[in-house]
């Protein structure tokens, strides 16, 4: 009785879901966010992908940094120099420290002095080490910009740098723009796409279908907030050959919610808590 049980078990396991975990900015919880300590961290919990984002310098060298201006409640740097990315060259954008300060929204996050701005082949070097996919947010904005090249040379840019490193079937690059997704599907159609979109505010944006749109340009992943991820929504994509990577769910609760969905993929800011939770819950 005991074997037949345990055997039920084990293949119970066997057949339960997988839920992947993205590490978001790589483990902002624990550590600065989107960078080389945040990225070292979350590979050592065992995610399944590193998420960040992409800015370009005047140099048009990529970066990463979640914001086109580096973020003066985390960053700090020579005064009189600009925060404005693309305004700066890399050898400036390494003039700022951004790991003293620690983030007050996350009270377990070390800081780490002295940490600097790394650039995306840093990242991709890092990453090579693992096998883990790489989850890149293009941030650029159609209303400004002077803030980024245009879509097609942003999308050029990324895919060059994955390439260069042999890891362009690693790579989903996911936007709010959806213009660098389609850019990039034009010079690498292999690339798995992302299609971000927002929880509001308007009720036009809540309605909106961004999964029947997302589908017609060809993208194969869309990439909601937690907040409008349900059964329902995450079936129809899943009918529709799509995967389902809500953003950004740190709490029991919501992972509960996100696996009840039935969700692909789940991103994190404390990578480490959501893969012990899965593991608890016989997910992983």
């Amino acid at each position: 009785m005991k074997f037949a049980v345990l055997l039920m078990m084990a293949i119970e396991i066997a057949h339960a879901q997988k839920i992947l975990v993205h590490g978001h900015r790589g483990a902002r919880a624990a550590m600065p966010e989107n960078t080389l300590p945040a990225f070292e961290y979350a590979l050592a919990q065992g995610v399944d992908a590193l998420e960040l984002d992409l800015a370009v310098t005047k140099d048009n060298i990529l970066v990463v940094s979640h914001d086109p201006e580096l973020n003066a409640k985390i960053c700090s740097g020579p005064a009189g120099l600009s925060h404005v990315i693309r305004l700066l060259t890399l050898a400036q954008v390494r003039e700022f420290d951004c790991g003293s300060k620690q983030n007050t929204e996350f009270p377990k996050q070390k800081t780490v002095p002295g940490t600097k701005v790394p650039t995306f082949a840093e990242v991709l070097m890092l990453a090579s080490k693992s096998k883990v996919d790489l989850n890149v947010e293009t941030k650029i904005f159609p209303a400004k910009p002077e803030l980024t090249p245009s879509p097609e040379e942003f999308a050029k840019l990324v895919i060059d740098e994955v390439r260069k490193h042999n890891m362009e079937s690693r790579l989903i690059l996911q936007s709010f723009d959806w213009r660098t997704l389609t850019a990039a599907k034009a010079i690498a159609p292999n690339v798995r796409l992302s299609a971000l979109y927002p929880s509001g505010p308007s009720d036009a944006q809540i309605k909106k279908d961004y999964i029947s749109e997302a589908h017609a340009l060809g993208f194969g992943i869309v990439s909601p907030h937690f907040k409008l991820t349900n059964k329902a929504e995450v079936e129809r994509a899943h009918k529709l050959g799509m995967q389902v990577v809500p953003w950004t769910a740190n709490d029991a609760k919501i992972w509960d919610q996100l696996i009840e969905a039935k969700s692909d993929a789940i991103i994190t800011d404390d990578p480490a808590a959501l893969i012990a939770y899965l593991k608890q819950k016989g997910l992983r």
